[in-house]
């Protein structure tokens, strides 16, 4: 079963790329409906709106049945591609859910702003504290007030790999930035083009180059320039900015680099972000940058993720040995009612217990510190799991999800694209500067 973000990548870039109210990302998704219901008051009845789909809706739904039954509580869940267009109108028009699964912080912060999502009651409260570092906690937060608690998450960043091909050859996992390219010179040396990459995903093509520079951004300059830059403390053409999008130009622009199993560089992008799966698989491809889902893509191609499998992964080396820094996905749940039933709900989704109960069913993590990381469906899952819960790991959202949805959705991803079709990184930068929306 692919996990739930694979999925929902692209019907969720896909969404935001059309709507100015999204905070973009590529942690989100799509679902099966056109648009939301009416959501009226019932006695009982508890809405959530949201845009997980398809097998993880159904999933979803199972998370929580034991839980209604044994407290009388019904729980509609409607999922829709239309989300992020359709939230904000519903909450405008009187007629918004009772909770919302927000898989963009910012979004959930622009409707919080405008007094349109309830603050979180006091047991939500108590749960992030207890269930959740300062990092994920203030994804929830607008202006010092807490709206909202995380739900599931995804780790970025994974560079995917035979463990096999690497005994054979003796090449050794790397422990830095430096190593990772000593290693990909070694394997081109060797006659064999190292990388693949896609960034194909129809509208939303050139998602997948911006969880690069995210990563080479907060590994590189530290996440106090990360979130400077996700704020536009510093502008997007910063000269920090502009050595993470080179350091990944090391790779992603050498043509005797990439693309294995493609072509040449400018393939990239026509490649679909899910294909690479199939080149790690047979042997064409020996490296891949991509996140935590991947695992499903790759079983998809009739591979085993497993340390001593076909395909395992390492995070991304930090610019020293030992650093721990990454960057990743999720979503917040907040209100627009405060009845007893939907506080109920609220606070069941915010708990150790739900975590794992959802985890158990397979394709997912959490970043709750009481998730049992055993309770995950994979090996590389619960590595994730892992990394999210050490408290000596730096965490960072994914800077596309956190900026606004004219440069996260828009020109950040089209920048990408013409970055690897040859648009100098100046060039590049400069345009999307000059596309931040001004206040």
């Amino acid at each position: 079963m692919r996990s739930l973000s694979n999925r929902r990548l692209l019907a969720t870039a896909v969404a935001l790329g059309t709507t100015s109210l999204v905070l973009a990302g590529c942690s989100g998704g799509g679902g099966t409906a056109t648009g939301p219901g009416d959501y009226g008051d019932a006695d009982g009845v508890v809405t959530i709106y949201g845009t997980i789909a398809d097998t993880e809706a159904d999933l979803l739904n199972e998370s929580w049945a034991d839980w209604e039954e044994e407290n009388g509580i019904d729980i509609q869940y409607e999922s829709s591609k239309e989300f992020e267009a359709q939230i904000g109108s519903l909450a405008q028009a009187g007629n918004p859910p009772d909770l919302a699964i927000f898989p963009q912080p910012g979004l959930l912060g622009d409707l919080a702003s405008r007094g349109y999502v309830q603050p979180a009651p006091d047991s939500v409260a108590d749960n992030v504290a207890e269930g959740w570092n300062e990092d994920w906690a203030a994804y929830g937060t607008v202006d010092d007030v807490l709206y909202g608690a995380p739900l599931m998450a995804s780790v970025k960043g994974f560079i995917w790999y035979s463990p096999s091909l690497f005994e054979t050859n003796g090449w050794e996992i790397p422990e830095t930035w430096d190593d990772l390219l000593a290693l990909t010179q070694t394997i081109a040396d060797s006659g064999v083009t190292p990388w693949c990459a896609g960034f194909g995903s129809d509208a939303a093509t050139g998602w997948p180059g911006t969880d690069w520079v995210e990563d080479l951004v907060l590994r590189q300059a530290g996440p106090e320039v990360y979130d400077q830059w996700v704020a536009h403390e510093i502008p997007f053409n910063d000269p920090a900015i502009a050595a993470a999008f080179d350091s990944v130009g090391d790779i992603l622009l050498n043509p005797e680099y990439v693309n294995a199993g493609f072509g040449d560089v400018v393939t990239i992008n026509s490649t679909p972000f899910a294909d690479p799966a199939t080149a790690l698989v047979d042997g064409s491809c020996v490296l891949h940058h991509q996140a935590s889902f991947y695992d499903g893509f790759i079983t998809d191609a009739g591979g085993t993720v497993a340390e001593d499998g076909d395909i395992w992964a390492f995070i991304t080396p930090a610019e020293e040995a030992g650093g721990t820094a990454v960057t990743g996905g999720g979503e917040i749940v907040a209100a627009f009612s405060n009845d007893e039933d939907t506080i109920k709900v609220q606070e069941y989704l915010s708990s150790a217990d739900w975590a794992n109960s959802r985890v158990s069913l397979g394709g997912v993590i959490s970043a709750n510190k009481g998730l049992d990381p055993d309770n995950a469906s994979s090996l590389i899952l619960t590595q994730a799991i892992g990394l999210l819960q050490d408290p000596n790991t730096t965490f960072r959202f994914d800077a596309s999800d956190l900026m606004p949805g004219a440069v996260g959705a828009g020109t950040f991803w089209t920048g990408m694209v013409d970055w690897i079709n040859g648009t100098p990184t100046e060039e590049v930068l400069d345009a999307i500067e000059a596309s931040w929306p001004s206040e």
